[in-house]
């Protein structure tokens, strides 16, 4: 039996999009943040670093989104719907796969961590906080954060989805696109991938997703 331990307001999203997109039964496991809106220790308890998503089955304990997503599409999707098959499409499909991660979402993280300092420190060095954390988002976060937009709003004005038709690579690279819309300014001033975000909120998979998932703030 496929198990999620699914952690609310997190990439655990993705691999709930992926079943429903598969179509198969699994069991879900939910867990809610702490205050400090980190994972609880529970999560622990099925894998050491204690981070989500997390998938079980039988008994293989498979972490990290993308190593999910590919363990899922080689194992369950046998008619290779979700991942393409001619060498050009599966050549950007391993790229946006691994970009999602690797080279877009560490500034978004950056962003999230410069806006959340200063609410931890002493009320008297909160201006200088600011000011520093303010600094480094726009001296060396937001220009790059621009630049990954750019990028992204022209290949999608060339293309529908990342990798020929729908497939999981679109479902890897919803977590930072919606992360970059709720904080980093991707809106509809780019029009090409705002209107690929909402193409794959439609889905019927990803409203089942959300429908089962509970509370989701887009990105967090």
């Amino acid at each position: 039996m496929i198990t999620l331990h699914h952690l609310e307001h997190s990439r655990s999203l993705r691999i709930l999009w992926a079943l429903e997109e598969l179509g198969l039964e699994y069991e879900v496991k939910f867990y809610k943040r702490l205050p400090t809106y980190a994972a609880p220790p529970e999560l622990k308890n099925i894998h050491p670093l204690g981070k989500a998503p997390v998938l079980t089955d039988g008994d293989l304990v498979i972490a990290e989104s993308a190593v999910i997503l590919e363990y899922l599409q080689a194992t369950y999707d046998t008619e290779h719907t979700f991942k393409p098959q001619n060498p050009k499409d599966l050549m950007q499909y391993n790229y946006w796969m691994h970009y999602a991660e690797g080279s877009l979402m560490p500034y978004l993280v950056m962003t999230l961590v410069m806006s959340n300092v200063p609410k931890h420190v002493p009320f008297l060095i909160k201006p200088l906080a600011n000011k520093i954390c303010d600094g480094v988002k726009g001296g060396f976060i937001n220009p790059r954060l621009k630049e990954h937009s750019a990028y992204l709003e022209d290949y999608l004005s060339q293309h529908d989805y990342f990798a020929g038709d729908f497939s999981f690579a679109d479902i890897q690279m919803s977590f930072p696109l919606e992360a970059a819309s709720a904080r980093a300014g991707l809106d509809a001033s780019y029009p090409k991938a705002w209107a690929w975000l909402q193409r794959i909120h439609a889905r019927p998979a990803y409203q089942r997703a959300l429908e089962k998932g509970g509370p989701y703030k887009m990105g967090a």
